[in-house]
């Protein structure tokens, strides 16, 4: 696990477009923390960093928003979801294939998730800061993410 700590909501954005360059299609990242923890802030990072150019919004209440950039990026939100049947009903990281998959709340999915995965656990600090948690999952192991810490 590597830990990165971002000051401000400026350097989370950053992060995201850092993550970006790691990312192929078919990636699946789980983005897990509290309800303001900037979950959305460093998917809209990573959407900037693959090139899509329409602003970035949390798909709490549509659950899936996809956006057009150098790889298609799926965001979803499992933030609603009650049951692991709407979550197969979903079809996440086949919908996602040929591009990026972005899920909100995937620490719901974690069960779910394929073998490679990239877990991102966010925290807020006191100061209001962010601790930014990366656990690799398959051959996310093999990934250059030290380099997200330069």
């Amino acid at each position: 696990m590597i830990e990165i700590h971002c000051p401000t909501t400026a350097d989370t954005l950053a992060l995201g477009r850092k993550l970006a360059g790691l990312l192929r299609p078919g990636d699946v990242v789980l983005l897990a923390g509290r309800l303001g923890a900037g979950k959305t802030v460093l998917a809209s990072g990573i959407a900037e960093g693959l090139g899509v150019s329409d602003p970035v919004t949390s798909p709490s209440f549509v659950l899936v928003r996809s956006y057009v950039g150098f790889l298609p990026v799926v965001h979803a939100d499992l933030y609603r979801l009650g049951t692991s049947g709407e979550l197969e009903d979903l079809e996440l990281p086949e919908t996602a294939s040929d591009g990026v998959l972005l899920v909100e709340w995937g620490n719901v999915m974690t069960s779910a998730a394929p073998e490679d995965h990239l877990m991102i656990e966010m925290t807020i600090r006191d100061d209001e800061s962010r601790t930014v948690a990366l656990s690799p999952q398959g051959t996310w192991r093999t990934r250059p993410i030290q380099e997200l810490i330069a």
